[in-house]
C-alpha cells in the first residue's frame, strides 16, 4: 500500500501544481490568497482539509477523483481557497458546526458557480445550482451568514440537509478548530481577504462577476463588534445607591456580630460607582421604508440588552422619538416600567419620507431647555436613506441600519454605522435565531 502512495505522491503535487496555476491565469487577484497555503500528502487522510496554513490531502484519492472528473482538482483548490478568504474556519467554534460546515460548503460552492471560469465544471453543478437558485429566493443573498440563518430559520429538515451535504460536500473541516498556533492566522487571512477584495474590484471590470464572492468577502472583511458593547458607548459612570459587595469586609461584620452581640463592626458602603445608562435618545425611522414589525423588532433587541439587572440606574432619561420627515412623537421613559409599556402598547406613527434634521434639532432644543444634564448619545434606527446633518452634534450617534448584504449606506464621518441582521417582533418573541 506505502508503495501505492509513493508513486501518488509525485503525481499528486503535479495536478496540484497545475490546479493552482489554473486559477492564478484565470483569477489574478486571487495570488496573495494562493501564496498563502502549502500543500501536503498525507496518506489515508481519504481527502482533502485545511488549517488554514496547509491543505492535507490523500494522494490516491485525488488521482481517483481526477480521473473521474478532471476539473475536480482546480474546484477541490478554489473551495479550499474560498473558505479561507471568506474566514469560514474561523467562525467554526462559534456556532453549530454542523450547519454552518454546510453553510460554509453552498457558500464557497455559490461563488465558484457564479464566477463560470473554463474548466471548473463538474457533474453536480446543475444540481447545485438549481438548489442554491431556490435558497436564494428565500434569503437573497448566498453568504455562509445567511444560509446558516436560513438552516436554522426555515425548518430544513434533516433529510434535506443530508441531501444538501451530499451534493455540495468537497472538504473535511475537522482541522477547523481552533488552535493557539494559528491564531494570527485569523489576522493574516482577513488581510488577505480585504486584498483580494481590493484587487477583485479591477480585475472584474468588463468580465462575468460573482455576487456571492463580493458579498461572502464583505462578509470576511467586516468589522464585528457585540451591539451590546457598541451600547456601552452610551453609558456613564456614577454612583449607585446599593451594596458594594466588593469593597465590603465579611471577616469584621461577622466577627462584631459574634463577638458583640447583635453590633457589627463595619457597615456595608450604601454606594457603588457604576457604568449604566442615563440619559440617551433612541430615534425611530417611521418612514414608509421602514416596517412596523422590523422596527419593533429592533426595540425588543435593544430592549432586552438594557433591561438588564445592572443597565439602568434607578433614574434614568431616556427619549423615544419617533421620526420622518419631521418629528411624530416623543415618548419619555424614566423607569423600565414605562420601556416596557412602551413596547407593549405604543403605535408607531409617521410613514412618510426620511428627513434626519427634525430630530437633531428637536434634540438641541431639549439640551438648551435643560431636558438632559449629560445627554451621552443617539441611537438613530433606519434604512439610512435620508438627509443628514451638515453638522456634527456635541453627543454621539450610532445609526443603526438593517443588514442587506451589502455595506449599508454612508453617514457622515462623526457617526457610527452599524450593520444589524433584523428579525421581526415575531421572531424575538418566539426565540429565532
Amino acid at each position: 500500500m506505502s508503495e501505492l502512495y509513493d508513486r501518488a505522491g509525485p503525481l499528486g503535487e503535479k495536478v496540484l501544481r497545475f490546479a493552482r496555476d489554473s486559477i492564478l491565469v484565470n483569477m489574478r487577484f486571487l495570488d496573495t490568497a494562493l501564496s498563502a497555503l502549502k500543500t501536503a500528502s498525507q496518506e489515508g487522510c481519504a481527502g482533502f482539509s485545511t488549517d488554514g496554513v496547509t491543505i492535507y490531502y490523500d494522494p490516491v484519492f485525488l488521482l481517483r477523483r481526477y480521473r473521474e472528473e478532471p476539473a475536480f482538482a482546480v474546484r477541490m483548490y478554489l473551495h479550499i481557497l474560498f473558505h479561507m478568504i471568506f474566514s469560514h474556519s474561523f467562525r467554526f467554534d462559534q456556532v453549530d458546526q454542523e450547519a454552518w460546515s454546510l453553510a460554509a460548503d453552498m457558500a464557497a460552492e455559490a461563488a465558484i458557480l457564479e464566477l463560470e471560469l473554463p474548466g471548473i465544471s463538474m457533474s453536480r453543478d446543475e444540481e447545485a445550482r438549481r438548489k442554491l437558485s431556490l435558497v436564494r429566493e428565500e434569503i437573497h443573498s448566498l453568504t455562509a451568514e445567511r444560509i446558516y440563518r436560513y438552516l436554522h430559520n426555515f425548518q430544513v429538515t434533516e433529510k434535506e440537509r443530508a441531501s444538501l451535504r451530499s451534493l455540495f460536500f468537497m472538504d473535511s473541516h475537522s482541522r477547523w478548530l481552533p488552535r493557539e498556533e494559528l491564531m494570527v492566522s485569523a489576522q493574516q487571512w482577513k488581510r488577505i481577504s480585504e486584498r483580494v477584495r481590493a484587487d477583485l474590484k479591477s480585475f472584474s471590470k468588463g468580465k462575468t462577476r460573482s455576487e456571492s464572492l463580493e458579498k461572502n468577502l464583505l462578509e470576511a472583511s467586516r468589522e464585528r463588534h457585540s451591539y451590546d458593547e457598541l451600547l456601552r458607548r452610551f453609558m456613564v459612570m456614577n454612583e449607585d445607591m446599593r451594596v458594594n459587595d466588593e469593597e465590603f469586609d465579611y471577616i469584621y461584620y461577622t466577627y462584631g456580630l459574634s463577638t458583640y452581640g447583635n453590633m457589627p463592626l463595619v457597615e456595608p458602603l450604601e454606594y457603588k460607582d457604576s457604568r449604566k445608562v442615563r440619559e440617551f435618545v433612541i430615534a425611530i425611522d417611521t418612514s414608509a421604508s421602514c416596517r412596523g414589525e422590523v422596527v419593533r423588532g429592533f426595540l425588543q433587541e435593544t430592549w432586552g440588552i438594557l433591561s438588564g439587572e445592572d443597565s439602568f440606574f434607578s433614574k434614568m432619561n431616556v427619549h423615544i422619538i419617533q421620526c420622518d420627515h419631521q418629528v411624530q412623537r416623543d415618548t419619555k421613559i424614566t423607569c423600565r416600567e414605562d420601556l416596557d409599556y412602551f413596547l407593549h402598547h405604543e403605535k408607531l406613527t409617521g410613514f412618510g419620507s426620511t428627513d434626519f434634521r427634525p430630530v437633531f434639532a428637536y434634540v438641541a432644543e431639549l439640551v438648551q431647555k435643560g431636558e438632559f444634564e449629560n445627554l451621552k448619545g443617539m441611537l438613530y434606527f433606519t434604512d439610512g436613506y435620508g438627509v443628514y446633518p451638515e453638522v456634527m452634534p456635541p453627543w454621539e450617534v450610532m445609526f443603526v441600519f438593517p443588514d442587506n448584504g451589502d455595506e449599508g449606506p454612508e453617514v457622515p464621518p462623526w457617526a457610527v454605522k452599524v450593520l444589524r441582521e433584523m428579525r421581526s417582533d415575531y421572531e424575538y418573541k418566539t426565540g429565532k435565531e
